[in-house]
């Protein structure tokens, strides 16, 4: 994921900034409790396609 790319996204629910997890393809929001898919290198930031995170998820940092 392009470093300049994720300084530029941001929650489409809550606004906050986007952390990367590469191991899972996606854009994790904390504060909304979303991650955002990414499919063939294009981030899917639509609220429909996001998963809720679990409560692991959350409190991890």
């Amino acid at each position: 994921m392009d470093k300049k790319l994720l300084s530029l996204l941001v929650c489409p629910v809550s606004k906050a900034p986007l952390e990367y997890h590469e191991e899972t393809q996606e854009l994790v929001c904390k504060a909304s409790g979303l991650a955002y898919p990414i499919r063939d290198g294009i981030p899917v930031m639509l609220e429909s396609e996001a998963r809720p995170l679990t409560t692991d998820e959350k409190l991890a940092k």
